[in-house]
C-alpha cells in the first residue's frame, strides 16, 4: 500500500529516504531565547521524520570546557540520533567559537546521492546556498525545520518546505 501525506509545502510519502541533520547550537540557543526552554528533539525528529524511511540522523554539537553537555549528547544517541562533536575554540583575546556549517553542508551532499530528502533542523541563514545547491544540482528535496521569529527569513523561502515548529510550541519545548 502506497501511502502519501499532504504536509506543509508539499507531498510526503512513506517511501521517501530522509537524512535529517541538526544544528545544535541553533536550535539550543533559539529555544533558550524565544521561551526560556530546551528543545524536545525527539518530538522535532519525528516531525522532521513525518514517517519516512529515515537513512541517517546526525547532530551536529559543541563541547564545552565543563562537558556539561555530555548527557545531552548521550540523550540523542539514545534517540538513535548519531552525535557529531567539536571542541570549543577559544582564541587568546577570549572569543569563543563553534559551528558546524562547513560539516553539515558536506554531509548534506554526500547524502544528496542516497535521500529522497535532506531535513535542515536549523534556522541559519547560511545554509541558504546549500540549499539553492542543493535543489539546483540534485533531485533531492530540501526541508527546513524550525522557530520561525528565529529562522531566516531567505532560508524559509528557498527550502521545499518550511515547518515552524512554532505552531505548536508546547509539543517541541520542554521546560
Amino acid at each position: 500500500m502506497f501511502i502519501v501525506k499532504k504536509e506543509q509545502g508539499g507531498l510526503k510519502h512513506v517511501d521517501q529516504r530522509v537524512a535529517v541533520l541538526i544544528d545544535v547550537q541553533n536550535m539550543y540557543h533559539s529555544a533558550k531565547n524565544l521561551y526560556r526552554a530546551r528543545v524536545n528533539f525527539k518530538e522535532v525528529l519525528r516531525t522532521a521524520i513525518a514517517s519516512r524511511k529515515i537513512i541517517r540522523a546526525i547532530s551536529y554539537g559543541i563541547r564545552t570546557e565543563s562537558e556539561e553537555e555530555r548527557a545531552f549528547f548521550d540523550a540523542l544517541r539514545n534517540m538513535g540520533i548519531e552525535v557529531k562533536i567539536k571542541d570549543l575554540q577559544v582564541f587568546p583575546g577570549g572569543m569563543k567559537k563553534g559551528d558546524w556549517d562547513v560539516g553539515m553542508a558536506v554531509d548534506a551532499i554526500k547524502f544528496s546521492h542516497n535521500a529522497d530528502a535532506i531535513v535542515l533542523i536549523t534556522g541559519d541563514g547560511d545554509f541558504v546556498p546549500l540549499v539553492e545547491y542543493l535543489k539546483n544540482a540534485t533531485p533531492v528535496r530540501v526541508e527546513i525545520v524550525a522557530f520561525g521569529k528565529s529562522c531566516s527569513g531567505q532560508l524559509k523561502q528557498v527550502a521545499d518546505d518550511f515547518i515552524d515548529l512554532e505552531k505548536e510550541p508546547k509539543k517541541y519545548l520542554l521546560k
